[in-house]
Order: structure tokens, then sequence, then C-alpha cells
């Protein structure tokens, strides 16, 4: 869980995993999440605790735009494993073209 992220920060720009996915739940607060498949990219704002964005594997995701006080629940399907993170969004785009079967 993040708590008490600085207005406008940006967190996450590293985040898309080989195996992984997530739900990403705004639980105060509001906050964007950019997300990048490789070929389309959108950005979905979190406003609503009732509401979570599932983010399946292989998307290259970025938090951003966080309100003051803006609390961030963020629920995976595994354990921490930094093996499985993706960090250069080259390597990301590298991956993509070679595995062309996960989209938004």
């Amino acid at each position: 869980m993040t708590i008490h992220i600085c207005q406008r920060a940006s967190i996450g720009d590293n985040a898309t995993f080989r195996e992984q996915c997530e739900v990403i739940i705004a639980l105060s607060g509001s906050f964007d999440v950019m997300l990048d498949d490789g070929t389309d990219k959108k950005t979905v704002r979190l406003e609503r605790a009732y509401y979570g964005l599932y983010v399946p594997r292989q998307i290259w995701r970025e938090l951003i735009n966080f309100s003051s006080g803006a609390i961030c629940l963020v629920l995976a399907s595994q354990e921490y494993n930094e093996g499985d993170y993706i960090r250069d969004y080259a390597e990301f785009v590298r991956l993509k073209t070679k595995n062309s079967n996960v989209k938004m």
C-alpha cells in the first residue's frame, strides 16, 4: 500500500510484470493510471474506493496526478519477485514485439 503521495507525484513508471497481474484502487482521493500495451496508450482516472482497475501482465503502467491525501492500494496476484519486474521501457517494447498476445 502506498500512503500519502505528494500532490502531482508520479510513481510506478517501472511497473510491468512478466507474469504478475494487479488490481489498483484509490482508497481515498484520486490519481491517474497511464497504461501502455506497446501499441496503444490509455489513461484511467481512479477516484472511487469501490472501483478497481485490473492490470494484466505485460502492461506498462505509471501512477500519476495524485490528489492531496490520496491513498493507493495495489493488490498483486503473486508475492514480490524482483525477477518478474521489467524496469526498462525499451526491454518492455522488445518483449511486447516478441509476445504480442497481451492487449488492453
